[in-house]
C-alpha cells in the first residue's frame, strides 16, 4: 500500500511561540543538522524500497489558491496567507505492507532535530493513498 506522510508546521501562539523559531532564522549548524536528518532518512527509505517520492514545499509567501470562476476561467489569489496558522512544509509518499510501518515514519520524521537540536514534534499527517474509487463506484 501507499501512503502519504504530510509534514506541517504549525505556527505556535502563546508560551510556545517565543521557542519556536522559523527555521531561516536557526543558526546555520541547527539547519544543516536538520537537513542532514531529511536526507539520511530518504536516503533509508529509498534503500528499503519503501520511497516512492519526498519533497519540501516552497513557503507560503509564494502560494497560490486558484478557484475556477463561472466561465472555468482561473480566479487566483496570491500568498501569504497571513490567517493561516498551518501549512503543509513537505511530503512524503511511501510504499510499505501496513499502516503501523507507515505511523512508525511519520513519528520519526516528527522526532527532527530542530533549533539548538530540540526534537520538534512536527506534526505528519498519515493518509493512504487510494489506488482507485471503490469497485462499487
Amino acid at each position: 500500500m501507499k501512503y502519504m506522510l504530510m509534514m506541517h508546521y504549525n505556527a505556535p501562539s502563546g508560551a510556545d511561540a517565543a521557542e519556536a523559531r522559523p527555521i531561516h532564522t536557526w543558526p546555520p549548524a541547527d539547519i544543516k543538522a536538520h537537513i542532514a536528518f531529511m536526507v539520511q532518512l530518504n536516503k533509508e527509505l529509498s534503500e528499503s524500497g519503501e520511497l516512492v517520492a519526498a519533497e519540501g514545499l516552497a513557503g507560503p509567501d509564494q502560494a497560490k489558491v486558484v478557484r475556477a470562476r463561472k466561465d472555468g476561467t482561473p480566479a487566483i489569489t496570491d500568498g501569504p496567507f497571513p490567517e493561516s496558522k498551518e501549512l503543509l512544509a513537505g511530503f512524503w509518499i511511501i510504499h510499505c505492507d501496513e499502516a503501523k510501518r507507515a505511523i512508525e515514519l511519520a513519528a520519526r520524521i516528527s522526532a527532527a532535530p530542530g533549533y539548538g537540536g530540540v526534537q520538534m514534534s512536527i506534526p505528519v499527517e498519515v493518509r493512504e493513498v487510494m489506488s482507485g474509487p471503490p469497485p462499487e463506484m
